[in-house]
């Protein structure tokens, strides 16, 4: 675990280690998109990180897929997001905000607006509403306007996670949402500039990526990526090669890091580390039970420069100590991952009471 608690450089910070936390929906924001006094509470506990990624949050009323969801559209998201990044700053960490617009996976009972996407073409599934789980319809092609205005919603959402006190921005172009739906064989039908063959697939998320930094500065963005992940009916019939256009069409900006989830075989991770100059974070794959053991293999062969862990850092707030003595870990609750109080959420205990 030696390398593990090195500290790295993210464009222009260093965090303080090399492991650090994935984004994970929790369903904890009020109604209306602002941060609230427990997620304060929920971030803060894990500040041991040495960088904290937050959940997804939507840069747009038409970006939200989900309940319950935190924003930055407004000005009241952005107060509300100053306590969380203020907390954990003091606490001595690292806050990305995740900027996720989940295209065509929402539905009008969240927004009144009809989900938004490449093509006209539904996402499997369901979706949950206050009034329960409802299929997941047709949503709406966007047009060429709405595809710039979209652009420009990330760059504002950028700006506005600046004024909340992020340190940055990770660009959510993975898991399905409305930037791999843009890169998917399957989603993504347009004929004109914007889909077809793959320098047009990969139009999109690099307008995004670029406008980010326009607005705040390459060293202060990020990219998530999941190559060949089937999440929410995707389908990619050459991962490789489509990644590596699209790492290779950003590869003049000096982003902050890119940060892959793993889906698939090892051969692809180190393909993507390959395609990428820059600072490469990993979210691999990997035993719950032991993460130890995955930080210590990607570290120790240079897979990645940081390890990304989700669940092991939803239920151990201390996962930086317990990774030290390779455990023992909390297991994390599945019936109280989303939505809900406390419970499952900030009450995991650490191996020394606070």
């Amino acid at each position: 675990m030696t390398n593990a608690l090195e500290p790295v450089e993210v464009g222009t910070i260093t965090a303080a280690n090399r492991v650090f936390m994935a984004p994970m929906t929790r369903n904890r924001a009020t109604p209306d998109g602002r941060a609230t006094d427990i997620m304060v509470d929920y971030y803060t506990q894990r500040s041991s990180a040495g960088l904290i990624v937050t959940e997804g949050i939507q840069p747009s009323v038409v970006g939200q897929g989900y309940i319950s969801t935190p924003g930055l559209h407004n000005a009241e998201q952005v107060a509300a997001w100053r306590a969380v990044t203020d907390a954990v700053h003091a606490a001595g960490s690292m806050i990305f905000a995740q900027i996720m617009h989940t295209g065509r996976v929402g539905h009008p009972l969240l927004t009144g607006l009809t989900p938004v996407a490449p093509s006209a073409v539904a996402a499997p599934g369901v979706t949950y509403t206050a009034e329960g789980p409802k299929d997941n319809g047709v949503p709406r092609e966007l047009t060429e306007e709405e595809v710039l205005r979209t652009i420009e919603d990330h760059a504002t959402a950028a700006r506005n996670a600046v004024d909340a006190g992020f340190d940055g921005v990770e660009i959510h172009s993975a898991n399905g949402y409305l930037l791999q739906q843009f890169l998917s064989d399957n989603v993504n039908l347009r004929t004109d500039r914007w889909g077809g063959s793959v320098d047009n697939r990969v139009r999109f998320p690099v307008e995004v990526v670029k406008a980010a930094a326009s607005a705040i500065g390459a060293e202060r963005v990020a990219l998530r990526i999941s190559p060949g992940n089937t999440d929410l009916g995707i389908v990619e019939s050459d991962p490789a090669g489509l990644y590596a256009t699209l790492l290779s069409a950003l590869s003049d900006l000096s982003l902050a890091y890119v940060h892959m989830r793993e889906t698939g075989e090892r051969d692809l991770t180190r393909k993507m580390r390959a395609a990428w100059p820059g600072t490469f974070v990993l979210n691999p794959l990997y035993d719950e039970h032991a993460p130890h053991v995955a930080v210590a293999e990607v570290l120790g062969e240079g897979i990645a420069d940081a390890v990304a862990l989700g669940r092991p850092y939803l239920a151990n707030p201390d996962l930086i100590t317990r990774l030290r003595t390779e455990g023992p870990y909390n297991t994390a609750d599945p019936k109280s991952f989303y939505g809900g109080d406390a419970t499952g959420y900030t009450d995991y205990p650490t191996l020394t009471p606070a």
